[in-house]
Order: structure tokens, then sequence, then C-alpha cells
């Protein structure tokens, strides 16, 4: 969150209007503004954790799919994009809709309609070829479950995806944060 600052002006203003004599100067009570607003940011995100946000119940897509079967799996779910995990529930990818339009040589779903329309481009044979393993977006980023909120902003900064997996000590999938979850519950007013 943006700290606000503070001109000489508005710390004259408010020492003011505190009643009695105040002996500090304005380089002090901005000195002290600054502390006291970082000091109340890190108590308010401190309760932050990746395991109270993410949504649980999300069936991942698994490496050995066809992106068919991904695909249909993603629109069940209603989702844009879902963890890919490999042996033992591992995940070691995500598989987003970005992936499926550069797999298909496509910049964006009108790109792709207007392939499809002027050249009758056979995607469920090339869908149906090609595996989740070769598309996947690898490796995943992904947060634990007690990720604190500089954590998982470090790791929303490293990709530019919508949704996250978070994982157990193992690498295993415990459930999905999602970017505007995460945003939501930054909002102060609605952590105190």
């Amino acid at each position: 969150m943006t700290e606000l600052e503070l001109t000489d002006e508005d710390v004259l203003d408010a020492m003011r209007q505190i009643p009695g004599y105040l002996d500090i100067s304005t380089e002090d009570f901005r000195a002290i503004y600054h502390l006291a607003h970082a000091h109340a940011l890190a108590r308010t995100f401190d309760r932050i954790r990746a395991g109270d946000l993410m949504l649980t119940g999300v069936a991942p897509v698994q490496v050995t799919m066809c992106l068919r079967e991904a695909a249909e799996q993603l629109v069940a779910q209603g989702r844009k994009s879902l963890p890919v995990v490999g042996d033992r529930g591992v995940v070691v990818g995500v598989l987003t809709e970005t992936d499926f339009l550069r797999c298909l040589n496509a910049d964006s779903v009108l790109g792709l309609l207007l392939r499809l329309a002027a050249t009758a481009l056979p995607v469920g044979q090339h869908c149906e070829r090609t595996s989740v393993a070769d598309t996947m977006s690898a490796p995943a980023v992904a947060v634990g479950e007690q990720a604190r909120f500089d954590d998982i902003m470090r790791a929303f900064r490293q990709h530019g995806g919508r949704s996250m997996p978070v994982v157990d000590d193992q690498g295993r999938l415990r459930g999905l944060l999602l970017r505007k979850d995460f945003l939501h519950a930054c909002h102060q007013e609605e952590l105190t």
C-alpha cells in the first residue's frame, strides 16, 4: 500500500490540532509517521497466509493428458488455468489459456477464431495429439500454505498469471490462490 507523502503544511496542521505544546520538529513528526505506517502495514499484512485464501477441491491437470482432455477439465471447473501435476501429485507446471493459444500459434482468442475461419484449422486433431507436458508453463511458480504477504507478492510478480498453486512441503497441490482473492484480502478495512 502506498504511503502518503506528508508536506510540512500537512504536519503543521496536524500538530496545531493536538492540544498543548509539542516539542517536535516536522522532520521528527514525519519520521514517526513513516515508522508507524510501516508498523501498521506489517501488523495488518502479517495475518495473510496463502492457505487461508486458497481455493480447495481444485482438480489439477495430469501431465500425461492430451490438450483436449485438459481443456475439458479447465472448462468443467470454470478456470482459465490449472496446476499440472506429475508423479505423486507433485506440481510440475501450470496450464493456462495463454499456453493453449501459444500452442495454436495465436495471440488471442479472436486471432484464433480468425485463423479458424480462414483456414479451417483442425484444432481438435492438434489438441488430441499434443500433450499437456509439451504445452504447459514450467516450472510452476507456487507458494506454500504458510506463505506470507511478501512471499505471495514476490511469487505473483514472477509470472503474469491470475492464479498460483499452493503446495505442501513435498510440492503436492493443496489449493489454488487467485490473484483477485489475494488483492481483495489486502484491503485494510476488511482485515480489522
